[in-house]
């Protein structure tokens, strides 16, 4: 069986040579520029070529070879392995402020956009978190409120949605989601030791630490580590007399009187 030709020829006619373009007329009037360079030596106007085109079926082989096996390369580095969705939960919950956290985000091979937290349906836009971070607290809400958070992060592969979750902050009478670390005092014990002792009996939480779900820090002088990080955070700095008094009326306790350094007036229960 013959195969069949992947050559073509046509004539034409050279007409105007200039500025290393030939202008070629084909027999039935068609026009094309062409490159002076590839015609053949000594050509002028008025001289009649053939040209012929032929199909380099191999070499197209080649490059479509070349061709797939690059996006089959590509395919396997970058899209084959989708980000996935983050896991949403709860850490911490007081009175009027929560932490939330997500698993470590796997995103493969794409990159982060953009991580935004939505709560019941509204994104808050004022929140800025940094892509490093896997938690973020969340503070002047209501007290015995209801809230649905989720996150949704934007990536170089599309946007994904976390779970949601379902939240109520504590009543005024819950002392659970107290969280206190301890700053400088005059004589630390056994001042301190006894301040954990209360807080165990509370059912709230103490560390050695400001963290990120550190609630108030109870101190009796500024300065020292953790003076500086609840600055930093913007937590409640009081006097050790605040806890007294949060067990003594078997509810939590507005800081604002309790601090060891001078505030506004305006500034709201932590």
């Amino acid at each position: 069986m013959t195969k069949p030709s992947t050559e073509t020829s046509v004539q034409f006619t050279v007409g105007k040579l200039d500025a290393g373009m030939a202008i070629l007329l084909t027999e039935d009037h068609h026009l094309i520029e062409f490159p002076s360079l590839l015609l053949p030596q000594g050509v002028t106007s008025g001289s009649v070529v053939n040209i012929s085109v032929t199909r380099n079926l191999s070499e197209e082989e080649i490059k479509m070879k070349e061709f797939w096996d690059l996006q089959e390369g590509i395919f396997e580095s970058f899209g084959k392995d989708q980000p996935e969705a983050p896991m949403l939960r709860v850490r911490n919950i007081t009175q009027t402020s929560l932490t939330l956290e997500w698993d470590q985000l796997v995103l493969h091979t794409a990159k982060l956009r953009s991580l935004d937290i939505y709560k019941n349906g509204t994104k808050l836009a004022q929140h800025h978190i940094p892509t490093d971070t896997n938690h973020i607290k969340l503070s002047g809400l209501e007290v015995d409120h209801e809230y649905e958070f989720y996150v949704v992060i934007k990536t170089t592969s599309g946007s994904l949605q976390s779970n949601k979750v379902t939240v109520r902050t504590h009543k005024m009478d819950n002392l659970t989601g107290i969280k206190v670390a301890f700053g400088t005092f005059e004589e630390p014990e056994p001042a301190v030791t006894e301040l954990k002792e209360l807080v165990e009996r509370m059912n709230a939480t103490w560390s050695d630490e400001v963290d990120a779900d550190t609630t108030h820090l109870l101190a009796q002088l500024p300065g020292g580590p953790n003076y500086e990080r609840a600055m930093r955070y913007s937590i409640p700095i009081v006097k050790p007399d605040w806890l007294v008094q949060c067990d003594r009326n078997k509810k939590i306790q507005a800081a604002l009187p309790y601090y060891i350094v001078n505030v506004s007036q305006n500034e709201q229960m932590q």
